[in-house]
């Protein structure tokens, strides 16, 4: 039996899909959200099995007494779902500094505080699963929504970093990029108004509101179907670095992959010749020639001497 630690409990996302399968396959889980109380009748359905805790996940004090309350209660946390965020609208240029920095305080920060603390309980066990919720967004950009992208990009870097560090200690990462997916992520938007300051883009970005709120509840993915195919990849023997969630948002970042791998193509010879000019050759009397292996299969030295 293990036990999952879930952020972003609001009823209707990720956070309940997750710890609805966990429930499911027998295991225990403490869920947290801001809003504790919408989870109480859920919880009362599972009584001994499920810890609910209230966690702002930008007040790291609060982190990191969930954590311990965690711990001291079913005894370690085995599984940590990193899924606490939400996005905003908004130009690049006309958000406010204070929504720019308050989108990387939850979408970035907040993941990297509850890693860390989460994160000794799992190196002295020996081992734990650690999935970072991150977005079809954190591997291509979506216009309007430039700070919400580059906090998810950010979660893509350290993600990778984070899997190469606790490797040792038997700890699996894995970063999970949903598309659109059927959450009431969508439905808050229709009770904020445009708040972008700079006049050229309120077009721009007052259509992409609309298009939003006109897409709640529409959305093609299924976050229950989502979370069964996250935990099919955590028993693979070899599991996945990144798991991309729904069709479009395979689709999108297939072209994207494609596209940019097009471009590196494309670029070759200007990211090659911007390196020093290689060393003259010692020329043919040398036996042995100093130069790379690459540059010796790709026929560019002209004085190594065939062995005899």
């Amino acid at each position: 039996m293990k036990t999952w630690f879930i952020t972003g409990g609001t009823p209707g996302g990720f956070g309940r899909a997750y710890a609805d399968a966990a429930l499911e396959q027998g295991d225990n889980v403490v869920l947290t959200a801001r809003r504790p109380h919408l989870l109480h009748d859920w919880a009362a359905e599972h009584p001994g099995r499920v810890l609910v805790l209230p966690l702002d996940v930008t007040d790291g004090r609060q982190v990191r007494d969930a954590v311990k309350a965690a711990e001291q209660h079913f005894g370690g946390i085995d599984v940590l779902v990193n899924n606490a965020g939400r996005g905003w609208y908004g130009s690049v240029e006309g958000t406010s500094d204070a929504d720019a920095r308050r989108s990387l305080e939850l979408n970035f920060f907040a993941v990297v505080d509850v890693l860390r603390a989460v994160l000794p309980g799992m190196r002295a066990r020996r081992g734990g699963w650690i999935i970072n919720m991150s977005s079809v967004a954190g591997l291509r950009s979506v216009t309007g929504f430039g700070f919400y992208s580059a906090a998810k990009f950010a979660v893509e870097g350290i993600t990778g970093a984070l899997r190469e560090e606790v490797a040792p200690f038997g700890i699996n990462v894995l970063a999970v990029e949903p598309g659109a997916f059927r959450t009431h992520a969508y439905a808050g938007f229709g009770d904020e108004p445009v708040e972008e300051t700079v006049g050229a883009y309120r077009p721009a970005i007052e259509a992409l509101r609309k298009t939003m709120i006109e897409q709640s509840g529409r959305q093609p993915g299924d976050p229950h179907r989502a979370v069964r195919a996250v935990i099919h990849a955590m028993r693979q023997d070899d599991p996945p670095h990144r798991l991309v969630l729904g069709s479009a948002g395979y689709d999108t970042v297939h072209t994207a992959l494609h596209d940019m791998l097009a471009e590196l193509h494309a670029q070759e010879p200007a990211s090659r010749n911007a390196d020093h000019p290689p060393a003259p050759c010692p020329g043919p009397a040398s036996r042995r020639c100093p130069r790379p292996r690459t540059e010796r299969r790709a026929g560019t030295c002209k004085g190594l001497r065939r062995s005899r």
